[in-house]
């Protein structure tokens, strides 16, 4: 994959977790109200017929929902899901680029809520909306 196939804005995500590990390489882009994730489709985001898996749409919302949250917040929280819905309205196939494009609803001291579409090339292929739990940053262990 060369610079040419990442849109514009995108860099390298960051934040990484194990269960994202294999789909890697990501991306993210940071707006002043949300944080998109995306990435160029391959075959380890398929299913067994070759569609996009429902599960790397549903991993990837809510990630980047609960990321949008954060930023929005101003890092200062960690979140947990607490509720996570996802609809499927189309399929994307291996080579389309695929970006999370989330909206923080409301932000309170307990609780966030935000919702997204994901698009594959631009044509919304799911939405999603979450509620998230604030709860304080652990300190790190030393």
């Amino acid at each position: 994959m060369t610079a040419s196939d990442i849109p514009q804005g995108f860099e390298p995500h960051t934040r990484k977790s194990p269960l994202t590990d294999p789909w890697e390489p990501l991306y993210s882009k940071r707006t002043d109200k949300a944080v998109i994730i995306g990435l160029r489709l391959a075959k380890p985001h398929t299913n067994a017929r070759g569609m996009i898996h429902g599960g790397l749409i549903a991993a990837l919302a809510d990630g980047a929902m609960g990321h949008s949250c954060a930023h929005v917040m101003g890092g200062v929280s960690s979140l947990v899901t607490i509720g996570l819905a996802v609809d499927f309205v189309g399929t994307a196939e291996v080579g389309q680029w695929l970006a999370v494009e989330s909206e923080v609803v409301k932000t309170g001291r307990t609780i966030c809520f935000a919702q997204s579409l994901i698009k594959a090339d631009d044509a919304v292929i799911a939405r999603a909306n979450a509620t998230f739990r604030v709860v304080p940053k652990k300190e790190p262990v030393p």
